[in-house]
């Protein structure tokens, strides 16, 4: 119990020292938009992704002026869910299914 205690405090350490938190981002805000990921935004729903624009413009205005949010409005490790996660990993199941069956 005490090394699972021990990780997920480590884990909350590397995600405060990543920063993009700082600036409101979550982390799916951060994955590089590979054909994957762009596939799986397209399916997302319409306040999903428009929630997703909205802290990515602002966290350019932020790091254009330099600055970060106040600390109360930082994204906690708590509160940070991954809303693309489902919907990578849908199309990363279906590319892999229809790679296989061309493969046939």
């Amino acid at each position: 119990a005490g090394g699972g205690r021990m990780i997920d405090r480590l884990r909350k350490w590397y995600y405060n020292a990543a920063g993009f938190n700082k600036l409101g981002l979550m982390r799916d805000d951060t994955l590089h938009e590979d054909d994957d990921v762009k596939e799986a935004l397209k399916r997302l729903p319409e306040h999903l992704y428009n929630e997703r624009v909205f802290r990515i413009k602002r966290a350019l205005d932020l790091s254009l002026k330099h600055q970060i949010l106040p600390k109360d409005q930082w994204v906690k490790y708590e509160e940070d869910h991954h809303y693309l996660e489902p919907y990578l990993k849908e199309v990363i199941r279906e590319r892999q299914e229809r790679e296989a069956w061309n493969k046939k």
